[in-house]
């Protein structure tokens, strides 16, 4: 009784994981801006909606829950993480500031022409 009660609290994790995986990656491919996509030459964003969209129908509707296609979502996810969305950071001048201050312009420091 006790494994059944961890094998299904595990199975949800799982799941849990899977759904805000997909969930994440949807709402980040639906605030970049259309031509990001283009110019850093990958798939059209309605393709990255369509494909994480599935990922998030077949993680929600119980009677699809498929393991395989669950994987497939994840996948498509993580592809999304690790090779578009860095693009689209690095097409529309997004992402992390290196070091610096506010005052950094882009050949290096501003004095105020002192």
């Amino acid at each position: 009784m006790l494994a059944e009660r961890f094998d299904f609290g595990l199975w949800m994790i799982v799941n849990l994981v899977f759904l805000v995986t997909s969930v994440v990656a949807f709402v980040m491919a639906a605030t970049a801006r259309e031509d990001a996509y283009r110019a850093a030459d990958k798939k059209t964003k309605p393709f990255w909606l369509i494909i994480l969209g599935v990922a998030i129908a077949v993680n929600l509707i119980p009677f699809i829950s498929m393991l395989f296609l669950q994987i497939a979502g994840l996948i498509a996810s993580i592809v999304f993480f690790v090779d578009v969305r860095p693009a689209l950071q690095q097409v529309s001048g997004g992402g992390r500031r290196r070091g610096g201050s506010s005052s950094d312009g882009p050949y290096g420091p501003y004095n105020g022409g002192r």
